[in-house]
Parts: C-alpha cells; sequence; structure tokens
C-alpha cells in the first residue's frame, strides 16, 4: 500500500514540472515576437525618405526669387520655356521686346510658372495693378503688405499685357532704340527705367538667357544665327605680384602684426626697411627677409 502511494506522488511532481515548463516557453515566444513586430515597422519610412532625397540630388536647382522666393529645378525651367517660347517670340514680331527678355523676366517673376502669384492669378510678370487697371485684382505680399497685382483668365494674356506695358509707357521708350539681340542692354535697361527695385535685376536676367541659350529665340525671330556666348573669363588679378621677400601693408596692418606674420621683431623689421618710427601706410611696400 504504502508503494502505490510513493509511486503516485512522484507521477504528480513530473506531471507538474512538465506543465511548468510549456508556460516558460509560451511566455519567451511571445515576447521575441513582439519585438520583432516593433524592429520591423519603421523600415519601410526610411527606406523611402532615403530613395526620393537620392533621385533628386543630381538635378540642377534655380532659387527664384521676386513676388516670391520658390526653388525649383533647372528641368522645370526649361518645361516653362518650351510652355511659352513660342508666345514670346510672338510678342517679339509684334511689340519689338526681345523673346528672350520676356522669357527671362517670366522665368524670374513667376517661379517658372510656380510662384504663389502665378499660381493663383496667372500673373507672370510681377505687374502691379497701377492706375487704370479695370480687370480682375489680387493682393500679395511685395515691397509693402497686401500690394494690389492684376489677374489674368490664362498666361498668354499676361504676356501679351507685359508687351502692352512695356509699349505704353514713356519710361521705357529709350528700351525700344536698342538693337533687339542685345539682351545684356535690355536688361540694364529695364532696372534703369524702374521695372525692378532689386539692383541685381539685370544679372539676374543676364544669368537666366545665358544658362538657358534664351537668346536662340531672338536669333530666330531675327533670321539670325545664334552663336552662343562664350564662357565669362575670370577677372584678373588686381594685385600686384611682389618680390620674393617682399610684402604690402594693407588695412589693418601694424609694424608688429607685420613682424610676427614674418618671424621678426620690430627693431628687425624697422632696420629692413630703414623705419625711424612705427608709421607706415597702406600699399606700402616693406622688405621681410
Amino acid at each position: 500500500m504504502f508503494r502505490k502511494i510513493l509511486a503516485l506522488a512522484v507521477l504528480g511532481l513530473l506531471v507538474s514540472c512538465g506543465t511548468s515548463k510549456s508556460r516558460i516557453q509560451t511566455t519567451k515566444s511571445g515576447v521575441a515576437k513582439t519585438k520583432t513586430s516593433s524592429k520591423k515597422k519603421p523600415k519601410p519610412a526610411n527606406t523611402k525618405t532615403s530613395t526620393a532625397s537620392n533621385s533628386n540630388s543630381g538635378r540642377t536647382t534655380e532659387t527664384l526669387e521676386s513676388t516670391s522666393k520658390t526653388v525649383v529645378y533647372s528641368d522645370m525651367v526649361k518645361a516653362y520655356v518650351l510652355e511659352y517660347k513660342e508666345i514670346a517670340k510672338d510678342n517679339m514680331r509684334r511689340h519689338g521686346i526681345p523673346a528672350s527678355i520676356t522669357l527671362a523676366q517670366g522665368i524670374l517673376e513667376s517661379g517658372a510658372g510656380r510662384g504663389t502669384l502665378c499660381v493663383n492669378a496667372n500673373n507672370h510678370f510681377g505687374i502691379k495693378c497701377h492706375t487704370g487697371w479695370d480687370g480682375e485684382k489680387v493682393y500679395h505680399d511685395d515691397d509693402a503688405e497686401q500690394e494690389c497685382f492684376r489677374k489674368y483668365a490664362k498666361g498668354a494674356e499676361s504676356y501679351n499685357d507685359h508687351s502692352l506695358f512695356l509699349t505704353t509707357r514713356g519710361r521705357y521708350a529709350s528700351l525700344f532704340q536698342l538693337r533687339k539681340d542685345d539682351y545684356e542692354a535690355w536688361a540694364r535697361g529695364l532696372r534703369a527705367a524702374g521695372y525692378a527695385t532689386d539692383p541685381k535685376y539685370p544679372e539676374k536676367l543676364i544669368g537666366l538667357i545665358e544658362r538657358y541659350d534664351l537668346a536662340a529665340y531672338d536669333a530666330e525671330v531675327l533670321n539670325k544665327t545664334y552663336v552662343k556666348p562664350a564662357p565669362k573669363a575670370a577677372p584678373a588679378a588686381t594685385e600686384e605680384v611682389l618680390a620674393a621677400g617682399s610684402y604690402r601693408v594693407v588695412q589693418g596692418d601694424t609694424l608688429y602684426s607685420i613682424s610676427k606674420k614674418h618671424n621678426l621683431s620690430v627693431d628687425e623689421l624697422m632696420r629692413l626697411n630703414g623705419l625711424s618710427n612705427n608709421a607706415i601706410s597702406i600699399g606700402q611696400v616693406l622688405k621681410v627677409k
């Protein structure tokens, strides 16, 4: 009898240990699954962000700033030119304004068609309402807050109004004495006549014309062969090349600072140059060896 009781007790203990091990294994498995799931979730988002960034890294950007600051890619500018080049050429034939100038102004003022004023009002040239405008209007921050700008039904209307704006205002009359293929003179003339307040306006227009070969459209209208302008040479150095062992005094120099640059004492520097006092002048050449 005692042996039967002992056997039953041992059997119960073994069953109890087996159940306990099974529960521990289940708990570990559940925790592992949760951790795996949480690690995998962020990966797709990171991959997409990286891919989008890499796909744009080889594209050249233009930052166009006039009525609004707009960053666009060069292929967007080219697409804009393709869309409006025929309108610009037609306006050149009818009104005498170089197509290159019209397109460059359109690119700059409208952010290649993506600026706020262009999107909201089809205004490609930043033309304000001015006295006598009885068409539709929008209000936009520019030189001052909430200025009145002209609104058009489509881009072609804005291009035509730009031509009329220049041909009917006396302050632009001098522009029409310029050669039609001299885009640099036209760009400077527009600024001088007050079209824009930005002192760099001519350089911005000229840069766009030359980067995107817009003068080719002037040549087409004038039945001339377009010659791509040669790259501008870097400015020649104006600083005189000094002999070895010489130094030219610049603003802010003192005998002490010069002596330190050339590992000399002030007394040595004065002796080398026969100086009786510390007075030196800008542009003066000193011996330092």
